[in-house]
């Protein structure tokens, strides 16, 4: 809660918020007081505050940056400076209409999802609140490049099926994931996931409910068990997904996933994202969602995405 304590800031963003960390803050009133510090203590009067306000708690943290005289910029379907008006799906990204500076500008965003927009926007505002010239958010945003492991398309099989990648380890998060996927499937959307150790055990089944709602075929896994009895986690996981298939191993099944894609399919290995290392009891070994998929797919004959 007080990690940014003595760090000289300019201007700062509000995405959203939802259930995590629950097992450090125990409810999400008492985490969303904690990310309220930011635009309440931390800010110095006048510094830029982008928020998203499609949300209650945006709305919530916009009023709190006017109320500390900061320079407020909202975004968002309902934002006043950097407005989405429009959104199609086009190829492997997306179509956004943003109204800002008086006029509305066409922009092809080459990443997937709700969320990348929303981000995009956020980014975008951040710029113009630090003094960078608006004009060029446009032409900027076409070029943006999604980050490690964040529904990042890592390889694709022989039979074209893509194989995604995410960080999503929140109900939120993967609901929010698997939607934006969702819509580029044909054939079945395969899942592999877990929950990790240590943390919220009352996400658990929820996040299995997220992904029995939107997968076709669900698989959990281990994720980062730490002290925790791995078969524990499972079991709280199935419970909200009790068709899934049960690979303890992570590496087996991300390979067994990937072994039953077909054309028209898409598989997402969420929860780890870039991370290269999985937490075990209290060791870190060597292990990478994106070098293991890499791995599998050169052996079956895949390749890795067209950039």
């Amino acid at each position: 809660i007080y990690r940014l304590d003595g760090v000289k800031l300019t201007a700062a963003a509000f995405t959203n918020l939802s259930r995590d960390h629950l097992d450090y803050h125990n409810t999400v009133e008492s985490y969303f007081a904690a990310k309220t510090r930011l635009f309440a203590e931390l800010l110095p009067r006048g510094a830029g505050a982008v928020v998203n306000v499609d949300s209650g708690y945006g709305r919530r943290i916009a009023a709190i940056a006017r109320e500390g005289n900061l320079t407020l910029a909202t975004v968002g379907k309902t934002g006043a400076d950097l407005r989405l008006t429009g959104r199609r799906r086009e190829g492997m990204g997306q179509r956004l209409t943003i109204a800002f500076g008086g006029r509305e500008h066409s922009v092809f965003l080459p990443l997937l999802g709700d969320f990348q927009a929303e981000n995009a926007l956020l980014a975008a505002g951040l710029v113009i609140a630090t003094g960078g010239p608006g004009e060029m958010v446009a032409q900027v945003l076409g070029r943006l490049k999604g980050a490690d492991g964040r529904l990042e398309c890592v390889a694709m099989t022989p039979k074209a099926a893509p194989i995604y990648v995410d960080y999503a380890h929140t109900p939120d998060a993967l609901d929010t994931v698997l939607r934006a996927v969702r819509p580029y499937v044909s054939g079945r959307l395969v899942v592999v996931f877990g929950a990790g150790g240590d943390r919220d055990h009352g996400k658990r089944a929820l996040m299995g409910q997220a992904v029995a709602r939107y997968g076709d075929v669900a698989i959990v896994t281990d994720d980062n068990p730490r002290m925790e009895d791995p078969a524990v986690i499972r079991r709280a996981v199935l419970t909200g997904c009790p068709d899934a298939c049960e690979i303890g191993d992570r590496g087996e099944a991300i390979a067994y996933g990937m072994g039953i894609l077909e054309k028209g399919d898409v598989m997402l290995v969420a929860g780890k994202g870039h991370e290269s290392g999985q937490a075990v009891g209290d060791t870190i070994l060597p292990f990478s969602d994106r070098g293991i998929i890499r791995s599998f797919s050169h052996k079956l004959g895949g390749r890795e995405p067209k950039s």
